[in-house]
């Protein structure tokens, strides 16, 4: 008889058909039904004793006298392998393959049709089969290994697991050093086909056996481009148009936690991965709810680790919904930018610098980044002065040699939230420095309506300092640094000629009156014949000497032509710059 499904008549004759001749002799009726879930197989006892010691075992402990009946429902492979099994004890020839030989061998071991029992059984068909053609290349371990995945735990019992993942491990890390064929990365794709767990396995393996980690990142960018096609699809964060509200749907808490093990698995060398695709990943986690904040906080320290290459595209692709309709999450931004600030903070107090003054090529590059980010996110009306700034200051404002591009972004936030008082948008400029502008930007400045005043009374001051000193800025952007430091010289020799002219004042009056005691006291008309010139006192000297000290003695504050006989002691009226 040929195998069948009870009851189905049409089945059993196309099954015949497929098997060919079962037994020997159609004389000889068939005395056992085998049962795998649904397909009954009508087979004869000594043939299959002959070959398993299982269902030997079974007839000779029943308690009825003569078994017609035999369960095998739970045998791996099911109805389809066990078929295969059943030819093989009738000596009926059939293909062994690299999809069938695994189920084939844990089959062979569940009905314990092993050379112990039988010489040349299944089971060392299926171990020869194994040796010589399945695990000898990638291709045939990967699919060995898939096949393993519905013949759990027997798969792991015998090893097949282990032997197809060191067998895949091996080839994979010869192939990605010395490609056989192209493309180069080839075997990374037939690496995507595997389940998680068993390529998390491989990845494993392969770092064991010292793969770079560049060869691990490319496995790990092509499994995840493959098993989160609608997430990560272009790396330009364009997928499913979903906003998150099925987040609790199978496939998204399947999605969330295949997206957890792929994070475990990254290699642990922070530049290994593009910072695109770090940016998706960390964008999936965001948009999937991912309850392990753990797989979140890794995702951001590894952008921030590399932050000097990021794009303004990979921040937005953090901070807009699939959709871009609205802002989504600006607290990881926030976050990536705050760490790799610290970052350069510690290396600059390490290597005894001062990181307000001096930043690192890196930072102001970042610097340049985060501003022509804000002015991207700048029109969207939900974004507030607080976010808006709180991103802003993230930048220490050594990092910016000029804020043109961040007073372009207060313009644009000016522009697209028309309705803030005075204030708020105080507020707003507050982040920029009105001295470290271009003078085109100054210009536009000065002219800019929705600019508050005191801002445009900053423009308008630093162009008439230099127009003071004399020097052209039109061509030439401000050094906002050396003129801040120019400027507080200036006013710390003010203060002191001041004092000095309050010392000078005093003494004079001081000198005044002992000239006056004297000259009642004592009469001091000089001798017939002498000079009528004066003998220098000693207060007058130290008077001139100190004159000569006076670093505005050649200006409008001058103290050595103060005329001794008539001394203003009011305080001098402090000037105001003119901005007409």
């Amino acid at each position: 008889m040929a195998a069948s499904v009870k009851g189905n008549s049409s089945r059993l004759s196309m099954a015949m058909e497929r098997t060919g001749q079962w037994v020997f002799s159609q004389d000889i009726p068939t005395d056992v039904v085998v049962v795998v879930g649904e397909a009954n197989f009508s087979l004869h006892k000594f043939m299959l004793v002959a070959k398993s010691n299982y269902i030997r075992k079974l007839i000779m402990e029943s308690k009825e006298p003569d078994l017609t009946r035999i369960d095998l429902s739970d045998i791996p492979g099911g109805p389809e392998i066990f078929e295969k099994a059943a030819k093989f004890c009738y000596g009926v020839n059939f293909e062994i393959t690299v999809h069938n030989v695994a189920a084939l061998r844990c089959a062979a071991e569940y009905l314990q049709m092993t050379d112990k029992y039988c010489d040349s059984n299944l089971a060392g068909r299926t171990e020869d089969f194994l040796s010589q053609v399945a695990l000898t290349s990638l291709s045939g371990a990967i699919v060995v290994l898939k096949s393993c995945q519905d013949l759990l735990p027997m798969a792991e019992h015998l090893r097949l697991v282990q032997r197809s993942v060191d067998v895949a491990s091996s080839k994979a890390c010869c192939e990605a050093n010395f490609p056989s064929r192209s493309p180069p990365n080839w075997w990374t794709e037939e690496l995507s086909i595997l389940d998680i767990d068993f390529f998390g396995k491989i990845i494993t393996a392969m770092k064991q056996r010292g793969a770079k980690a560049l060869i691990v990142s490319s496995a790990l960018i092509t499994y995840t481009e493959r098993s989160l096609r609608d997430l990560v699809r272009d790396h330009s964060g364009n997928g499913t148009k979903s906003t998150g509200s099925d987040g609790d749907s199978p496939l998204r808490i399947q999605q969330r936690e295949l997206l957890e093990l792929i994070v475990a698995l990254l290699p642990s060398e922070k530049a290994a991965l593009p910072i695109n695709f770090l940016c998706c990943l960390l964008r999936s986690a965001i948009f999937l709810q991912a309850s392990n904040t753990k797989c979140k906080n890794e995702l951001e320290k590894r952008i921030s680790a590399i932050l000097e290459h990021v794009t303004v595209d990979d921040l937005l692709v953090l901070s807009f919904t699939y959709d871009g309709e609205r802002l989504f999450d600006l607290e990881s931004v926030r976050r990536i930018i705050s760490g790799f600030a610290e970052k350069e903070k510690s290396v600059a107090v390490f290597n005894a610098g001062d990181f307000g003054e001096h930043c690192s090529t890196a930072m102001q590059r970042v610097a340049k980044t985060v501003d022509a980010y804000l002015g991207e996110i700048a029109t969207y009306v939900d974004l507030s002065i607080s976010k808006f700034n709180g991103i802003a200051n993230l930048v220490p404002k050594a990092a910016r040699k000029v804020d043109d591009d961040l007073y372009r972004a207060v313009d644009i936030y000016l522009k697209a939230h028309p309705n803030l008082d005075e204030i708020e948008r105080e507020k707003v400029c507050s982040v920029m420095d009105p001295l470290k502008l271009s003078y085109e930007a100054r210009v536009h400045a000065s002219q800019n309506k929705r600019l508050p005043v005191q801002t445009v009374l900053h423009a308008l001051y630093y162009d008439q300092l230099k127009l003071r000193s004399g020097v052209d800025d039109s061509s030439a952007a401000p050094d906002a640094v050396a003129t801040r430091t120019q400027l507080q010289t200036d006013v710390s020799l003010i203060r002191e000629n001041e004092s000095l002219r309050s010392e000078l004042m005093k003494m004079k009056l001081y000198i005044s009156d002992i000239q006056k005691n004297n000259g009642r006291g004592t009469s001091s008309t000089p001798a017939k014949g002498e000079p009528s010139s004066k003998r220098p006192t000693f207060f007058s000297s130290v008077s001139k000497k100190l004159s000569k000290l006076n670093p505005f003695r050649h200006g409008s504050k001058d103290t050595s032509n103060i005329d001794e006989g008539a001394v203003d002691l009011s305080k001098p009226r402090r000037r105001r710059f003119s901005i007409s």
